[in-house]
């Protein structure tokens, strides 16, 4: 979702009654699905490793617990 402002993210989760999550910048969102989809069309492509995730997530500084994936870091992720 897109917001002008930190502070519309923090009153639209004060409405619904949700917690905030991660809040990226367009210029790192950019970054991220240039790393994410570079290769999904390609025809050798089958899905990602947890630990391949992290990997991606970790180049863009993406560290906190949010970004943490669960499980076989070894298992395809689809």
């Amino acid at each position: 979702m897109l917001f002008r402002s930190e502070e519309a993210v923090d009153a639209w989760c004060e409405q619904r009654g949700v917690a905030r999550g991660e809040v990226l910048a367009l210029p790192r969102l950019w970054e991220l699905s240039q790393l994410w989809y570079h290769n999904r069309l390609s025809p050798e492509y089958h899905g990602r490793t947890a630990a391949q995730v992290q990997e991606i997530f970790r180049q863009l500084g993406l560290t906190s617990s949010f970004w943490q994936t669960q499980g076989d870091l070894s298992a395809p992720q689809k």
